[in-house]
């Protein structure tokens, strides 16, 4: 177990979540009291989704430029020391629209889809949960994006979704398309890497020495099992309603706020203690 403090990052919405349905936030007035919340809860990153903003549409992503600006502005109108980290997945060879916005706010970190998936999910009658399909992130689409964070001044965060995209980043290391890199191990797609505790010491042998590594949980309450021992491991921390709705007891998550504040609490209970966000840029060497 270690005694470092540990980085939190809140994932504040998702990617295509109803808000009719679930508790995320939308507009950029919502992210902001969202970000506010998480930052009083322990979070010193938030990682950020950009929704359409016309009635009715706030259950599809935008990559307006004008959005991205306005929800940067009102995140730091209202916690000017938040750390921005912002999303770029996307489907397909056409990336201007996540470099537009990434353009045109600069955040300190950018998520960087480190490798392709078959992304896949079967109902219990059988069926597919929707058409298969392929989150195609080959080569010279990460180099493409790698690209425009070096112009922005972004730090990249690798998410991977299985052991070999993992090794993937340590190849990235080793032909200078990266340095010191940052992992996010994305757990709990069906046909990516489960949300199993044990899997995580096995992942800590695959990563290049010295590199900062955290867990994307995706799930129910079976996932605070893995948050503890990413605590106990010595790992950043993430949670928010882009990642779960439901809190470590079963019951569910009516804000992020309540996430972080049980992600803290169980971070604690293993000795660890969460950094503020000027410890966490200091640690990620990144501007005051």
């Amino acid at each position: 177990m270690t005694h470092d403090k540990a980085i939190v990052t809140c994932a504040l919405t998702g990617v295509l979540t109803n808000p009719k349905q679930h508790p995320v936030p939308v507009t950029p007035e919502e992210l902001a009291r969202a970000a506010r919340q998480a930052r009083d809860a322990g979070a010193s990153v938030v990682h950020v989704h950009f929704r359409r903003q016309e009635p009715g549409m706030g259950f599809l992503p935008s990559w307006e430029p004008e959005v991205a600006v306005a929800v940067r502005e009102a995140i730091r109108a209202e916690c000017p020391d938040l750390i921005f980290n912002m999303t770029t997945g996307v489907v397909g060879e056409d990336i201007s629209g996540p470099v537009a916005c990434m353009r045109a706010i600069k955040p300190e970190i950018a998520a960087c889809n480190a490798g392709s998936l078959n992304y896949l999910k079967a109902k219990s009658d059988g069926t597919w949960a929707w058409p298969p399909m392929v989150f195609d992130n080959p080569v010279e689409k990460v180099k493409a994006f790698l690209d425009v964070m070096a112009e922005c001044g972004t730090v990249p965060e690798f998410e991977c979704f299985d052991l070999g995209i993992v090794r993937s980043v340590g190849l990235y290391v080793d032909v200078g398309l990266a340095t010191h890199p940052h992992y996010n191990f994305v757990t709990g797609v069906a046909s990516g890497m489960p949300t199993d505790p044990d899997l995580l010491p096995f992942l800590l042998k695959y990563i290049k020495p010295g590199s900062r590594w955290e867990v994307t949980a995706i799930g129910r309450e079976e996932i605070w099992a893995i948050h503890r021992r990413a605590a106990e491991l010595g790992g950043d921390l993430r949670t928010g309603l882009e990642d779960t709705f439901y809190l470590p007891d079963g019951s569910r998550a009516d804000s992020n706020g309540r996430l972080i504040e049980a992600l803290v609490a169980s971070a604690r209970e293993v000795g660890r203690e969460i950094a503020s966000p000027a410890e966490a840029r200091q640690r990620m060497h990144l501007a005051a």
